[in-house]
């Protein structure tokens, strides 16, 4: 059976869900990358499925990046639902419990490991998913060497101020142009364009500290928002979302280059 996909234009081999075993079992894969994302409400114009869209959207292009620079990557199938317990009162907010998702994690991880594959990144796209608590407890449990990039945090902090009047926090500018670039079949829009979702405008707690950042809560988004909205979408733009990609691709790009070379010696990641 021929391994060789150069003849075809659909099918990408650094994507799990679109290979079969006549090519896995003939290529040696180093590097796994798992997008999370959640299914939940982004205010009245994005879809429920955002969050999942933007991880597979990222993680496609960053492993095709990597991939064609020689880095044998693998992107495994996106987990589309996530934590959405502060969702709980709006309709089909599809919750899954921070140990619910651990489990996954760690039978998944065991699936890698039993492939010889030792090296994970998880590529993060939803707020409510916290999984640095879960590479601690695994990180002498497994062999396999895990990494996490919540990509709207560290990754792409210095340039969403740069790119964005406000990036917002949940279905805001940058998720929204974001949307308008890659998944723009599902952004609500009238017929002019404009974007239907309000302006994201979220209510203050009664406690100062809250409000400052000093202390940090599980807000419960029902009484925090009008329309599940937190930031304005409405400066969106597709071109904007199409620069913040290409830096997000670039800078992961070069991080799965960099792991797939990488040996596992007794001082890795050191």
């Amino acid at each position: 059976m021929s391994t060789n996909f150069q003849s075809s234009p659909v099918i990408r081999p650094w994507i799990l869900s679109e290979i079969n075993y006549g090519f896995v079992k003939d290529c040696q894969y180093d590097v796994a990358v798992l997008p999370t994302g959640a299914t939940e409400p982004h205010n009245l114009h994005l879809p429920y499925g955002t969050d999942t869209f933007q991880a597979d959207a990222i993680a496609s292009r960053a492993c095709e990046a990597a991939w064609e620079r020689g880095a044998r990557v693998i992107m495994l199938p996106p987990i589309p639902y996530g934590t959405e317990t502060n969702q709980a009162e709006f309709p089909l907010s599809m919750n899954l419990n921070p140990s619910t998702l651990g489990i996954i994690i760690r039978d998944l991880t065991q699936s890698l490991t039993n492939s010889g594959i030792n090296k994970l990144l998880i590529l993060n796209s939803h707020g409510g998913n916290e999984f640095k608590p879960l590479l601690r407890e695994m990180l002498n449990e497994t062999s396999c060497r895990m990494f996490l990039c919540d990509w709207f945090r560290g990754l792409s902090a210095d340039v969403q101020h740069e790119i964005f009047d406000e990036p917002g926090d949940h279905a805001g500018e940058m998720e929204t142009s974001l949307g308008l670039a890659f998944f723009s079949q599902f952004v609500d829009t009238t017929e002019d364009g404009t974007i239907t979702g309000d302006d994201g405008a979220v209510n203050p707690t009664r406690f100062e500290a809250v409000n400052n950042g000093w202390v940090s809560i599980t807000r419960p988004w029902h009484l925090l928002t009008t329309q599940t909205g937190s930031g304005n979408p409405h400066p969106a733009t597709a071109e904007k979302g199409k620069r913040l990609m290409d830096i997000l691709v670039h800078r992961i790009s070069n991080f799965l280059v960099e792991l797939a070379g990488s040996e596992i010696d007794p001082r890795f990641p050191f």
